[in-house]
């Protein structure tokens, strides 16, 4: 009778530690996507990760939007985003310098061409304009994404600054005519084709392709939309140092069992259905190892920003 008692009591035990598991399993999981590109792409881009999660996890995942960078970043702060497929470098160095726990580092996108693990920040023009280099753009009016974007202000304000003193607010001691952040690369990108801009900045792999706007990159994402030509109508005249690609981020404080399952989730969905990796990631990428020494330059100089130093 006890042996029966004991093990009556074991398994009454197990129940309650799976039932336990089981409540603290989330019902929702909302997936946070980078602002400054067309949302209803965006949001069709990640259906099929939607589809994937949903069956793989038994949830109800969310696409939640942002109109810019720092409501994801805000979002994973505030408990909001659950997890982010492709994060900015540097808006990743926001959350990690507002709260070093928030976050967990799954992996970082990497190139299916030749592994490359980064990216360029890259100033473009339009094609038929006279500028060739970024000394043919002083007095001119140029364009950032997003004060968050690694590729989009980052990496060209540190450089800028080097060059031309000063800083965005005073247009690098009057270098610009004026400066504007449109609020995305394809903003930017479009604002240069239409004008607004004389130069501006987006970001690509600087990989295979030019015609195809390369292997990854804001520029294959206006292509498909409804730009088959765009990169007859641009080109570049600089390019940033290797930029590391985008980390692929979990909330800290998920429950540990269903971070797991997300985590391996995660990784299943770029070995099960490649294709629907590539399409939400912009690009032909898929993912491997990281640690944060890969992104410490970026939150340096993210630090380096916020203090207001060069």
């Amino acid at each position: 009778m006890k042996k029966i008692a004991m093990l009556s009591a074991l398994a009454s035990g197990v129940l309650m530690a799976f039932g336990a598991a089981a409540a603290d399993a989330p019902k929702e999981l909302n997936m946070g996507i980078l602002g400054g590109q067309n949302a209803t792409q965006q949001i069709g881009d990640n259906q099929c990760v939607k589809q994937f999660f949903d069956k793989e996890l038994g949830v109800d995942t969310k696409l939640r939007n942002s109109s810019d960078y720092s409501g994801v970043i805000q979002g994973l702060l505030g408990g909001k985003i659950d997890m982010v497929l492709s994060m900015s470098p540097a808006s990743f160095a926001s959350v990690y310098l507002k709260d070093p726990q928030a976050v967990d580092l799954v992996g970082i996108a990497v190139d299916d061409v030749d592994n490359s693990r980064g990216y360029h920040s890259v100033v473009i023009v339009k094609a038929d304009s006279p500028y060739q280099k970024l000394a043919d753009l002083k007095g001119k009016s140029f364009g950032f994404a997003d004060p968050d974007s690694t590729s989009g202000f980052l990496m060209p304000d540190h450089d800028f600054k080097k060059q031309f003193g000063g800083n965005a607010d005073n247009q690098y001691n009057g270098y610009f005519s004026s400066v504007t952040f449109s609020g995305g690369h394809e903003q930017d990108i479009l604002g240069v084709v239409n004008g607004q801009f004389d130069g501006a900045v987006t970001w690509t792999s600087m990989i295979g392709d030019y015609n195809s706007g390369y292997t990854s990159g804001a520029f294959t994402r206006l292509i498909r939309m409804d730009q088959p030509d765009l990169m007859k109508k641009i080109r570049i005249i600089w390019q940033s140092p290797l930029i590391p690609n985008g980390p692929i981020l979990v909330r800290s404080a998920l429950p540990a069992e269903f971070k797991a399952k997300l985590v391996a989730a995660i990784k299943k969905l770029d070995k099960k259905d490649h294709a629907c990796f590539v399409k939400a990631m912009g690009g032909k990428q898929h993912i491997e190892d990281t640690t944060l020494a890969e992104y410490q330059p970026v939150i340096d100089l993210k630090r380096a920003l916020a203090k207001g130093e060069r």
